[in-house]
């Protein structure tokens, strides 16, 4: 079982906080439709028949394609690749791009997952963000989709925003769940270096918020979609029973995925590779017929970091069975004082030879996956 993720590198306008690769500039759009076709063409056999059970639009903004854009790339993927019937298809999309026609449209596509980038419902902070829609926007798409044919979305929340407070990330909280949404994922803010909050904070203009500040609002939101039937499945992602994204799944259970477009990863098991993140020499390349990325081999021991830095996010926890069976690494033996340390401090549990971080551990998931990486 495969994924494949098409990366549509075009947004309206630049979100303050946001480092992925995208133009504002949409002259080049119909040209990057037709160039990921052919790519989709170039890379077929990258997944060796694997049956396709997810496919991921996410970008930029992919829901800025036209219908005839989207259904030329999907018709292609038809076409060259084994896809399931039960397959998730998603694509990201931002409010201000919803309207009953375009879910309309999307469903008519073959989509059958949205992901929705609301972040927040207050404006003050919608506005501070460089967001393109605003709050009137995120209740009505919203709406729209909850009397739409998906049954199946997600919404994106950010949290330990420093402009604001406790009582307005409760307040968002409170304001997306009213919609009952099948799946939620929430990201703390980070500052990234080439974003203009990261040039803000250069300055001295902008501050990141605490750590204490985010992790307490890290906790309200997992004690409080707990409380309200979500299953906290992965670190940052939430859902009501069943609805688990099937795609960004695959990433945790080490599944390979062909990604497409300039920026996009691609990853087999054995190595990684990333497109040129440049839309006109990608597709200058894709024209000449040339495939534009770099190539990464992992080693044994890169395999082992990727499976404990996935792993220990999400609720099945790291299986020491499966690092012995697939790896011959006998974690315990290894880890056994960190292991004991960490219960002691109330950060994870050993349960039938896995290891699952407690909500307290989860908010230093990444810290403590690396404090176990093997060196070559």
């Amino acid at each position: 079982m495969a994924g494949i993720y098409i990366h549509i590198p075009f947004c309206k306008q630049a979100c303050f906080y946001c480092d992925f690769h995208f133009s504002t500039n949409m002259a080049l759009k119909d040209e990057m439709a037709n160039s990921i076709c052919e790519e989709i063409k170039l890379q077929k056999d990258y997944l060796e028949n694997e049956k396709i059970t997810s496919i991921y639009f996410g970008g930029g903004t992919p829901s800025l394609l036209s219908e005839k854009q989207l259904c030329k790339i999907m018709d292609t993927l038809y076409r060259y690749f084994a896809i399931s019937k039960q397959s998730e298809i998603t694509i990201e999309a931002n409010p201000d791009d919803i309207t009953p026609k375009k879910l309309a449209d999307l469903y008519l596509a073959g989509i059958n997952r949205l992901s929705v980038g609301v972040q927040s419902f207050d404006e003050k902070v919608l506005k501070w963000m460089n967001r393109a829609h605003d709050a009137t926007h995120a209740h009505q798409c919203l709406k729209w989709i909850n009397d739409s044919s998906f049954k199946n979305y997600s919404v994106d929340l950010i949290y330990g925003i420093p402009i604001s407070t406790h009582a307005k990330w409760a307040e968002d909280l409170k304001n997306l769940t009213k919609y009952h949404p099948p799946h939620i994922s929430s990201y703390c803010l980070t500052i990234e270096p080439n974003t203009v909050f990261g040039k803000w904070q250069k300055k001295g203009d902008l501050s990141e918020a605490s750590e204490d500040y985010a992790a307490e609002q890290f906790m309200e939101l997992t004690n409080y979609l707990s409380a309200i039937g979500y299953q906290h499945y992965e670190v940052s992602n939430f859902c009501l029973p069943t609805f688990e994204s099937k795609h960004n799944s695959s990433y945790w259970q080490q599944k390979p995925y062909l990604g497409l477009g300039p920026g996009a990863h691609s990853y087999n098991g054995f190595s990684r590779q990333f497109n040129i993140a440049n839309n006109a020499l990608f597709i200058r390349s894709i024209k000449e017929g040339k495939l534009p990325f770099e190539k990464e081999i992992l080693s044994r021991n890169d395999q082992i970091n990727e499976y404990l830095m996935t792993s220990l996010r999400t609720s099945e926890g790291c299986d020491l069975d499966y690092l012995q069976h697939k790896y011959n690494y006998n974690f315990q033996e290894e880890n056994s004082s960190t292991i004991n340390q960490w219960r002691k401090q109330g950060l994870c549990e050993v349960n039938q030879q896995k290891i699952i971080l407690t909500p307290e551990g989860k908010l230093l998931a990444d810290k403590l996956a690396a404090d176990l990486f093997l060196v070559d």
